[in-house]
This record gives structure tokens, sequence and C-alpha cells, in this order.
């Protein structure tokens, strides 16, 4: 005969159901929720400057929260485009040298590469008119197949470029009304915490909010040293883009793999248009190698995951185990979940430690 259960234990399942629901909710909801997502990251952390801003005083007159919530958007979307405009002349000026400078490069490689292939048996002319017969070949003996791939991924990728423009222009707009209402809303989620779980909550969240910052601390002092060191390495080897591609490089390193990938891509295109031979691409996979290196095993564990708490094994097993789980958006939080998730753990663990199951 089963138990009756209590009216204190119908409710709590009964809530505990609610949230369950909410949350799967949420999951079948997460393609939807991107721009939500990012903009609360943001959010948490331009909040402070919002405070700042909002505790200051004008000939003695307190600056409003909705002015303070909308210059802290506007600086953050004054440095994303300055970042922009840092990038956009460099590809201006690289692209169209890149296109007068492609038949040359090519002429060098048959040269060097030529004689090689065809010792291995690929009679292959790495050069304009080669390459073009190539690809009229191939055209030519899977044109409909080829035409449908094309079709197919530009119908994909129109529908993706519009969802990103969407999200690009929601995200301030969500952020405005996030910076806006930031300390009501902490403020209903606090009183939204069962009362008995009240200071326990509150500790664990005041832990948390300590980790976070010195994650973004950390993050921040990666970004300016991996800055410096592409500008330096890439002036040292002679390249005359050494300034503007290094600090693209270094500040979008907080993007895994795609901030590496642009200022790789720009140096490696600054290579073929400046150097005559290929030391310029040596000298921009040792820099851009070394860069990697240092950042995976040295920086990145030391100044990030130290201040967290986190050695460097977690780490790379974060940055893996979250990748394999969430794809690009769980590289981008493997630290600061890891964090989240290591503070849990710790109560977790010493509530079991204090508990009668153990001590028993």
């Amino acid at each position: 005969m089963p138990f009756p259960l209590s009216v204190e234990q119908k409710q709590t399942a009964f809530w505990v159901a609610v949230w369950a629901a909410f949350f799967f909710l949420l999951f079948m909801l997460g393609p939807v929720l991107t721009p939500f997502v990012a903009a609360a990251i943001l959010a948490y952390a331009l909040n402070p400057a919002a405070d700042r801003l909002d505790r200051l005083r004008l000939r003695h007159l307190r600056l409003p929260r909705a002015l303070s919530a909308l210059l802290v958007v506007a600086l953050f979307c004054a440095a994303l485009l300055a970042l922009v405009l840092i990038v956009v002349p460099v590809l201006q000026k690289e692209i169209p040298l890149l296109r007068e400078q492609i038949p040359t490069f090519l002429a060098r490689a048959n040269d060097t590469l030529g004689p090689k292939l065809q010792e291995m048996g690929v009679k292959v002319r790495l050069d304009s008119a080669g390459i073009r017969k190539l690809v009229s070949q191939q055209m030519a003996t899977s044109g409909d197949e080829i035409w449908g791939a094309v079709l197919n991924s530009a119908r994909i990728g129109g529908t993706a470029v519009l969802g990103w423009l969407a999200t690009v222009f929601l995200i301030p707009v969500v952020l405005f009304y996030l910076l806006l209402d930031w300390p009501a809303m902490l403020g209903r989620v606090a009183a939204a915490v069962p009362r008995r779980w009240i200071a326990p909550t509150m500790t664990m969240a005041r832990e948390v909010d300590g980790l976070l910052a010195q994650y973004l601390r950390g993050q921040l002092l990666v970004m300016l040293v991996l800055a410096a060191y592409y500008s330096a390495a890439l002036a040292i080897a002679g390249f005359d883009v050494a300034l503007p591609v290094g600090i693209i490089t270094g500040l979008l390193v907080f993007i895994p793999y795609l901030g590496f990938t642009i200022g790789l891509v720009l140096a490696m295109i600054s290579a073929v248009l400046q150097f005559s031979d290929f030391s310029g691409l040596i000298a921009v996979a040792v820099i851009y190698g070394f860069g990697q290196l240092l950042e995976g095993f040295v920086l990145t564990p030391r100044l990030v995951g130290e201040r967290i708490g986190l050695n460097p094994l977690t780490v790379i097993f974060a940055l893996m185990a979250f990748g394999q789980l969430f794809g690009f958006v769980g590289v981008l939080l493997a630290l600061p979940a890891s964090a989240i998730l290591m503070v849990a753990f710790r109560h977790l663990r010493r509530h079991y430690l204090g508990s009668t199951f153990y001590n028993a």
C-alpha cells in the first residue's frame, strides 16, 4: 500500500514538474532563444558599467536608468563598429591586390610543386588556365549535381544570412531592455526562490558572480596579450599590416576558432601580396602555430583557468566536452559554465560530507 503524500510533498512534486516543463520548453525553443541568451550574457558583463553611470551625478542630477542603459549599449555598438572599421579597410586594400597577384602566385606554385605532382602521377598545371580547365571538366562531368548543390546551398545560406541579420539587429534591442530592468529582474528572481533555500542560493549566486568576474578579467588579459604578441611578431617578420591584423586576431580570440581563422586568413593574404617567395607564408605558419600553443596551453589555463579555480586539464576537457555537446555556443560558454558547475559541485560535496548517508 503506497504511503500518502503530505501537502508539502505534493506541492514540491507539482513545482518540480512545472520547472521541468519550463526547462524542456526552453530546450525546444533553443534556436529562437539565441539572441536573448547572447543579450543576457552581454547584459551581465555590461551591467556594472550601467550601474556606475546610473549612480553618476551631473550637476547634482542623477542619470536615469534608461539613459545609462542607452549609453552603455551605444558604447558597445560603437566598439563593435570600430572593430569592423579596422577590418574592412584592410580587406578593401588587400582583395584587389590579391586578385592581381594570384596569377603570379600560381605560377610560382606550379614551378615549385608541378614537378613533384608529376612524379606522383598527378598531371595538373597550377596556373589560372590549368585550374580553369580542371574546374570546367568537373562541371562537365557532374553539372546537374553541382548546380543542384549550389542552389540548395544558396537557399540554405540565404535563410541563414537572414536569420543572422535578424539576430544582429535584435540583440541590441534586447540588451537595452535587459540593462534597463536588470536590478528589478534580479530582485524578482531572488523573490521567487523558496524561503528555505534563499540563504544557500544567495551564497552560491555571490560565488558564481565572483568567479564569472574573474573569468571576464582573465579573458580580457588573454585578448590583450595575444593582440600584443601577434602585432609584434608580424611586425618583426616585416608585415606592413602587422598592427591591424594582430589587433583583430587578439581581440576576436574570445570567439573560439573564428577570431583565429580571420586573423590567419588576413595574414596569409598579406604574405602572398607582400613577399615574392614562400617566406611570408612560412612566417605566418610559425607565428600563428606558436600563438595557438601559447593561448591553449599557457594563457587560457593560467590567466583564465586558475582565476576561476580550474586546472589546465579541466579547461581543455571543458572546451572539448561543451563543444561536443552544444557546438560553437558550447565552446563559447564552456569556461563560465564550468565555473558555475564547480560552485554547485562544491556545495553538493559539502552537503554530502555532512549528510547521515556519509557519516552513518
